[in-house]
This record gives structure tokens, sequence and C-alpha cells, in this order.
């Protein structure tokens, strides 16, 4: 498999955004996504491949060397936080916001601030810049739910359309990072394979601009 591109990218809304992208570039998967077992994908190329993975593990199946590049969300990149990926290309698809939520109520003045998030990194992070000390809460899913419970103060979560935040009596209070999908690269691929990786962000790029463009 040593001439082989292995792309690693997770099944769902990035997948289906990405699916143009890459038949833009020459890249389509010979069995159909949407109804396909298989985790891993042949595509019209022999030289590429498609493995369907979990969206937090692209950055670890690329960093490692199982895949040559990967397709993530730029959310999943900042809370993966390595350097040893490459990030040449911002696709521009699966936009979103990462944001701090809750109610319009105040915090209690002197009480640590509870916030919920699975982005428990990013969010360190972004309280530690601001100099506040903050006690984090990691969930997997209906963040909405814990200032609704008392689990939380705040949480800090994807957001699209703001509606699921309105539905449940939250707040966007603050943007922390505008998030879209990027094309990542494994170091040594881009030596040991560089012709085929240069050639294939090439590609990518110009679907990029012209689906910009459209």
């Amino acid at each position: 498999m040593n001439n082989v591109l292995t792309i690693a990218v997770s099944k769902g809304r990035i997948f289906s955004e990405a699916l143009p992208l890459l038949a833009a570039a020459g890249v389509v998967p010979v069995d159909d996504p949407a109804r396909s077992r298989k985790l891993i994908l042949e595509t019209n190329r022999p030289d590429v491949r498609l493995v369907i993975i979990r969206a937090a593990d692209v950055p670890t199946f690329v960093e490692y060397g199982a895949a040559d590049l990967g397709i993530a969300g730029k959310d999943v990149l900042l809370e993966y936080d390595s350097d040893s990926l490459y990030e040449p290309l911002d696709l521009k698809i699966a936009r979103c916001r990462m944001m701090l939520a809750g109610p319009k109520t105040a915090v209690k003045s002197g009480s640590r601030l509870r916030v919920a998030t699975k982005y428990v990194n990013t969010t360190r992070r972004y309280f530690a810049a601001q100099g506040i000390q903050v006690e984090i809460i990691k969930l997997y899913g209906s963040m909405e739910l814990a200032p609704l419970v008392g689990l939380a103060d705040r949480i800090v979560d994807l957001v699209d359309t703001g509606s699921t935040l309105q539905a449940n009596g939250l707040t966007p209070l603050e943007t922390i990072a505008e998030v879209s999908s990027r094309l990542i690269v494994n170091r040594a691929s881009m030596k040991m394979k560089h012709d085929a990786v240069k050639k294939f962000l090439g590609l990518m790029e110009q679907a990029v601009k012209e689906a910009a463009g459209a």
C-alpha cells in the first residue's frame, strides 16, 4: 500500500459536504457511502482509498500514519492540539461556530464558573488566556440540558443556526472559534509520498476555489 493514498474521513455532514470536492478532484467512492457498511472504501482511482472513522479519531489516524491525509473539523483539531500534523487547506465546508453559551442571568459573584463541554482542552485554554479559573464538566451530548438542571453555569458547544439554544432558553455569549473542515496531512507521508500528496492537495485547492465561485 506504499503507493496508495489513504484519506481518513468521518461519515455525516463533513463526509457529505466533502464528497463533491473529492469528486471535483477526481476521487469518487466505488460503493455508495450512504449504503455501504465498509470501513475502507475503494475509489475510482486505484491509488486512493477512503477510511471511514469517527470524527474525533481522524487526527489520530493521520498523525500515526494509518492515513496519509484526513478531513477533520477545526473543532476536532483544536481539541487534539498537536503540532505533528500539517494543516495546509481550509475546505470551507461544514461551517459553524464554537461558542460559549448559557442563560442570560449572571453567575453569582465569587463563585467558580462551571462549564459543560466535550471540548475540555479548548475550553480550558480559552478561559486560561483570560486569567479565569473554571470547573469543566465533560459531557458527550445534550449540552443544552446542563444549565437547565443546574449541572453547569455555561456550556461550550458548536452552534449552527442557534435554534437549539433558543429552544432551551440559552443565549450565545461569545464566539471561541470559527469552525470549518480542514485537510490535514501526515508529516512522513508529505516526505515519502511528496509528489502524490502535493498533486492531490493542488486538485483539492482548485476544487475549493471552484466551489467558492459557484
